[in-house]
């Protein structure tokens, strides 16, 4: 089970205490306390595997180390070890006490989410020509202590979107090394999968049924995802008794969750050509460039039938590689 939205509190590392200390050697008299060291960060960083969040399921606090308390003979305490948190690239954090929100974008971008605490002065930090035998010292102080949720939304340059079993995890299967499981019933992709084609990154969004924006199905869950991604291929399978109003339904449930996700640029995906006649496959596709769009008639049992999405995909890395 994919876990992409979940809670967790993080507590930054105390600051070691200060101490009060004197040089016991003859002529060297004077304060010799060292200051505490400082306490841990906790961090986030970005990897590739989009399953990193499940390791958050059932510990939910995490702490970084504190700083060490100082030593005698202007001995500074060491600083507490930073926490690192790996996050899927796509990762968005909320703190919900501040309010504030943050991103983890690329692989091994490191995010600040809580400081840790200064480390308490030694006495030798408060030596003055009018105290030379200082007794102050101070207590490190507290990290910051957070509630924070991390929401992923994956990264992805094209979105494979449609209802369910409209042959999506097949195609992805097909032209990618993914091995997304599939079969003929609806929701066997019950988690968002991810493909590479080269440099593009494409993602398996699991099918979206009518009221997924509302929290019918499997829809909900992942309508956030669609958003990260560049493209959509639009999946609709040929041998539907009306795929214009399966497009049309899919379209909707997108419009609801968020209208800007009708303005990414979209390809149609008429899937399972070789289950209709040629004549079907002609009518849709003058239909759909009727609206507007580049159509892609294919079967994963005909190579042929897959060169024409290929060469819009290599289009879309050559594209990608000049605009870096």
């Amino acid at each position: 089970m994919l876990v992409d939205d979940i809670t967790i509190h993080i507590t930054a590392g105390k600051g070691g205490d200060g101490v009060v200390a004197f040089n016991k050697n003859m002529m060297e008299l004077g304060p010799t306390g060292g200051s505490g060291g400082k306490g841990g960060n906790v961090c986030a960083e970005g990897i590739s595997d989009i399953g990193a969040l499940k390791k958050f399921r059932f510990q939910k606090k995490f702490k970084a180390a504190d700083g060490k308390n100082g030593l005698s003979q202007i001995r500074d305490g060491a600083d507490g070890d930073d926490l690192i948190l790996t996050v899927p690239v796509g990762t968005v954090i909320h703190n919900l006490e501040k309010g504030s929100v943050s991103e983890v974008e690329k692989i091994g971008k490191r995010v600040l989410l809580a400081k840790g605490g200064e480390g308490g002065r030694g006495n030798f930090r408060f030596r003055s020509s009018r105290n030379t035998s200082p007794e102050e010292f101070e207590h490190g102080k507290e990290g910051d202590s957070f509630e924070i949720r991390l929401e992923l939304k994956l990264i992805a340059d094209v979105g494979f979107v449609g209802l369910p079993n409209v042959g999506k995890s097949s195609l992805l299967n097909e032209i990618t090394r993914a091995k997304s499981k599939v079969a003929n019933y609806p929701f066997t992709t019950l988690e968002p999968n991810l493909g590479a084609y080269y440099e593009l990154i494409i993602a398996d969004i699991p099918g979206l049924i009518k009221g997924a924006s509302l929290g019918k199905g499997l829809g909900i869950k992942f309508l956030r995802h669609i958003e990260r991604t560049r493209v959509l291929f639009h999946f609709i399978s040929s041998d539907s008794e009306n795929p214009l109003e399966d497009y049309g339904a899919v379209r909707r449930e997108l419009g609801k969750y968020n209208k800007l996700l009708l303005e990414k640029p979209e390809y149609i995906v008429l899937s399972k050509r070789d289950n209709v006649l040629q004549e079907k496959i002609l009518q849709l596709e003058k239909e759909f460039k009727g609206r507007g769009r580049e159509v892609f008639s294919v079967s994963i049992l005909e190579e042929d039938s897959l060169k024409p999405l290929k060469e819009a995909l290599n289009k879309m890395i050559s594209e990608k590689k000049a605009s870096l």
